[in-house]
């Protein structure tokens, strides 16, 4: 980490010296990381690096690129480093605010896409950076309502809105349903689910870097599942749908709060990897006794 901007010259040199520093800190992906970053830095594509590879590094797209490695030595997530991620065939922005979107979740967003059709409404629950509300609404031509306890997320949320040309979704700063009114379709969710115990354990792109709230499922990891199951019925039209991620290890927790809150037509889905990652699950409407969670 000694070398000195101007020992370095050539692109080649620039993508081995990132390289180098990410495999010596123990980053995976070092080769992928140290040409994404270059990527963004210098805005090219491969085509580009690999017939210009020997010209020289514009010196101050050198010093971001250096910069960039150190903080991805610190373990700084790639996606917050470049401020993007793709998700379900769309960029989406994303900073520290937010968790990062993953392909696990486009489960949920083709679950969901399977029981909506154009003019429903759906209120996505803790939609951080947006991309499940989004991508339903981008989809299935729905309208929508997002909320989220942070308003740094909502944010981000509201700035992916503006980037893909979305204006039938509203943002709601509120804990779970304390600010929503009126009734939904579907409910989707991907809450905090990880036990407060296991934060810690986590790799530190994630325990030390993406927030906290949108992590920390409370001493068991299913404390979400049962305010929202709870009180998802007051918001769900008659046969409306609610659909959560869950972890790969809650599938029988997570069915058991459903069954206990009434819910029909439940249903355990796998991901790609052929481990459980969403709960669906059918309300039909009736009069119901509003129990507390805590």
């Amino acid at each position: 980490m000694n070398e000195k901007i101007e020992l370095l010259t050539s692109l080649k040199s620039w993508r081995k010296y990132g390289e180098s520093c990410l495999k010596a800190a123990g980053i995976p992906d070092a080769s992928v990381d140290s040409w994404l970053l270059m990527e963004y830095v210098c805005h090219i594509d491969k085509n580009f690096y690999y017939l210009n590879m020997n010209r020289p590094m514009d010196k101050s797209e050198a010093k971001e690129y250096q910069d960039l490695i150190h903080k991805r030595i610190k373990h700084i997530p790639l996606q917050y480093l470049i401020g993007e991620t793709w998700f379900y065939d769309q960029p989406f922005f994303v900073n520290e605010s937010v968790l990062i979107p993953r392909q696990d979740t486009e489960t949920l967003v083709e679950e969901a896409l399977k029981y909506l059709k154009p003019g429903m409404n759906v209120l996505d629950l803790c939609t951080g950076s947006g991309c499940i509300i989004l991508t339903l609404i981008r989809h299935a031509s729905v309208t929508g309502e997002g909320s989220d306890i942070s308003k740094e997320a909502l944010s981000v949320a509201e700035k992916n809105a503006s980037r893909q040309k979305i204006d039938n979704c509203v943002f709601v700063q509120s804990n779970l349903f304390d600010k929503i009114s009126g009734t939904f379709d579907m409910i989707t969710a991907n809450p905090p689910y990880i036990p407060t115990k296991d934060i810690k354990g986590l790799m530190k792109e994630v325990g030390e870097h993406e927030p906290l709230l949108a992590l920390d499922g409370h001493e068991d990891g299913l404390y979400f599942y049962r305010k929202i199951a709870d009180r998802a019925r007051s918001f769900l039209k008659a046969e409306g749908r609610l659909v959560m991620e869950i972890g790969y290890d809650q599938a029988n927790s997570v069915k058991n709060i459903l069954k206990q809150s009434n819910y029909t037509n439940i249903e355990i889905v796998n991901d790609l990897a052929g481990l459980p990652r969403v709960a669906s699950a059918q309300w039909l409407k009736r009069k119901v006794k509003e129990e507390s969670y805590v």
